[in-house]
This record gives C-alpha cells, sequence and structure tokens, in this order.
C-alpha cells in the first residue's frame, strides 16, 4: 500500500489505519461518531492526500477539458473551481472530480485516488488532438481538508492572512515559506470547509500547526470513517458507490453539472439514457430501526425487487439510518420503500437530499 506524507503523523496519533484506493489511510482516531459530530459543531482536518492531481495547460487546454468534461468549462473564471465528471462513450462515468482555473491556459484536476491510473490514461486517448499538454502532480501535492464552522477562523489564524474573501467554490494562491499554497472553499463533508494544496516538503509542518492550535478551536483529526457519514448525510456521491462507469450523469442526478448544450464525449449514449433508463439514485432515511449498508436489496410494499442500496449508515447528527440506493421507478409510485436486512424488512422513506 502506498503512504501519503501523513502516515507516520496518524501513527502518532493512534489511528485505526486501511486500505482506501490503494493508500494505508486512517479510518478513525477517537471514533467516527465523535469526529462527525465535531466537524458539524466545531472543525476537523482530515488528511485526503491521496488525491491526484493532473495540471493541464496550453492554448486549447479549455477545448480539451470541454470534450472529455461533463460540465462547461468555459463558466469557469480564473481562481474558479467546478465540479464535474468524466463521462465515456457509453455515457457512464468514469469518475467525478473537481476542475480549478488556476490561470487563462491552466487547469488543475483532482481526481479521486482509486481512479489516477485509469483517468490519466483515458485523458490521454484524446490530449493529442489538443494544442495543450498534461503533467501528473499526484506525488507532489498533498492535501489537508478543514471542516467545521470554526474553519476559517483555523486556517486564518496559522496563515496570519484573512480568507473571508474566498466564496465557495472559489481559491487563492499564497505563499508559505517561499512554497506556494491554494486554499480553497470546497469539502465534501457539507459543513463550512477548507482544502489546503501544498507541496508535501511542508504538510508535515502545516499538519502540527494546525493540531497545535487545536485546543483553541476545539479541533480534531478525522478519519474515512466520518467523511463517509458526513458526504452520505448531504447525499454526496462516492466514486465505487453511487457513480461507475455504467451510471450515468442522469441516473446519478448529476444532470447539474451536465451541460447538454456543448459537445462532449458520451453525449449522445446520455441522451438515449435521459430517454429510456428508469434507473434513478435517490435518498432515504428509515423509519424502523436499522442501519442500511451498501448493496442491501430494496423492495417496494409488494415485495418487488426494485434496487439497491448504494451508500448507507447510522446518521450521527439524525440519530437515525440514513442513505441512497439506485432504484428501478418503472413501476414504483410511492415513497416507501424497505431494505432487506438479514432477511428482515426494515421501513424507510424516500427524502429529499441532503437529509
Amino acid at each position: 500500500m502506498k503512504k501519503t506524507s501523513l502516515f507516520e503523523k496518524h501513527i502518532e496519533l493512534n489511528a485505526k489505519m486501511v486500505d482506501f484506493g490503494g493508500f494505508n489511510m486512517p479510518i478513525q482516531y477517537s471514533g467516527i461518531s465523535d469526529e462527525h459530530i465535531n466537524v458539524r459543531n466545531n472543525v476537523g482536518i482530515f488528511d485526503v492526500s491521496h488525491m491526484g492531481e493532473f495540471f493541464v495547460s496550453g492554448k486549447e487546454a479549455l477545448q480539451f477539458l470541454n470534450h472529455v468534461c461533463s460540465n462547461n468549462i468555459e463558466k469557469i473564471e480564473i481562481n474558479k473551481a467546478q465540479y464535474n465528471c468524466f463521462t465515456n462513450e457509453n455515457g457512464g462515468i468514469i469518475d467525478d472530480l473537481i476542475v480549478y482555473r488556476c490561470d487563462e491556459n491552466e487547469y488543475m484536476l483532482v481526481v479521486n485516488a482509486s481512479n489516477i491510473d485509469k483517468d490519466w490514461n483515458w485523458l490521454n486517448r484524446y490530449i493529442n488532438k489538443y494544442d495543450c499538454s498534461i503533467i501528473d502532480e499526484s506525488e507532489n501535492i498533498g492535501l489537508i481538508s478543514v471542516q467545521g464552522p470554526k474553519s476559517l477562523q483555523l486556517i486564518n489564524d496559522i496563515f496570519n492572512k484573512d480568507f473571508t474573501s474566498i466564496k465557495k467554490f472559489n481559491f487563492k494562491t499564497i505563499e508559505y515559506k517561499k512554497h506556494k499554497v491554494i486554499i480553497s472553499n470546497t469539502g465534501y463533508t457539507g459543513s463550512p470547509g477548507y482544502e489546503i494544496y501544498l507541496d508535501n516538503n511542508i504538510i508535515v509542518e502545516i499538519w502540527d500547526l494546525l493540531l497545535n492550535h487545536g485546543k483553541k478551536y476545539d479541533l480534531c483529526p478525522v478519519g474515512l470513517g466520518a467523511r463517509d457519514t458526513l458526504r452520505i448525510e448531504m447525499g454526496y456521491c462516492l466514486y465505487g458507490n453511487e457513480i461507475n462507469d455504467d451510471i450515468t450523469p442522469h441516473e446519478a442526478n448529476l444532470m447539474w453539472i451536465t451541460d447538454m448544450n456543448k459537445d462532449f464525449v458520451g453525449k449522445k449514449s446520455l441522451e438515449k439514457s435521459i430517454k429510456n433508463s428508469k434507473k434513478k439514485l435517490v435518498g432515504f432515511k428509515m423509519i424502523d430501526r436499522g442501519i442500511p449498508r451498501k448493496d442491501y436489496h430494496v423492495l417496494d410494499s409488494d415485495n418487488n425487487l426494485i434496487g439497491k442500496v448504494t451508500s448507507g449508515t447510522f446518521s450521527p447528527s439524525n440519530k437515525i439510518g440514513v442513505g441512497m440506493a439506485l432504484i428501478d421507478f418503472k413501476n414504483f409510485k410511492s415513497n416507501e420503500i424497505f431494505i432487506e436486512q438479514r432477511n428482515k424488512l426494515i421501513k424507510g422513506l424516500i427524502q429529499k437530499l441532503p437529509i
């Protein structure tokens, strides 16, 4: 397994480590529920350095990205970011990502750790048609996510600057000890927060600075377990669960990041999916006591199998089971669903996201 530059810090903090996307990552420190609640109420820091970073630059970088991305790259201004996805020829989702516009003809793509090689190979199938180049900086760039209502105060304090002006999906580049640092108002929790992209040479120093300010802001380190429960409460997709190469943006409720007024890879297949597919991603909460888990069967009130749970958990915020499921709407008209848990059916209710 690969290790991030903060691996030893996680060991010092007695984190429970697991394999995630080929990286040895912390799943929890003090406990998933405690970490989750602390992010919602105070602030937590996450090591997400396993994510991949590609830089695309050149005269036709915008045209290239507009061809391979579902969203409209022309809408991204310098120092702004955009949620996006790559679609394959069949309209399925290769990966979801964030595109940052760093300069007139330069973009940073932040992709999922498990898809770095796949994304790299796929992008290189198309780039030769355009006057631009792509560089993989995943090994050199680290990423710390600072999430929670006290996140702004914390990063203002450690960098001795005021980042109040950075609005959602905007970012600012600063210099720290002659190293470039990107402060981005983005995150994967649904709580206010920022992501810090920085050179791996200084990531340990910044991590320690954050922890040293911890008592002042009620900070705690947070693992991937709470990252998952936080994103499920918000209804955020996770690659391999809600989205994959066979699920289209239409089925995954991601048409809001898909511009059908431009041409892109898989557009024609996606048009067919919009017209013909009956599958849809929905959020739900449990009415009966029980915790839904990935791949549990979903049935209707007549005991017909209509789909599967894509992600499920016990919500530390709401104290109930919550989740998402991909279901077939062909003959389904109700809001009531039943989750099969150990040969027992537990009742749930389809709920508009976020839960």
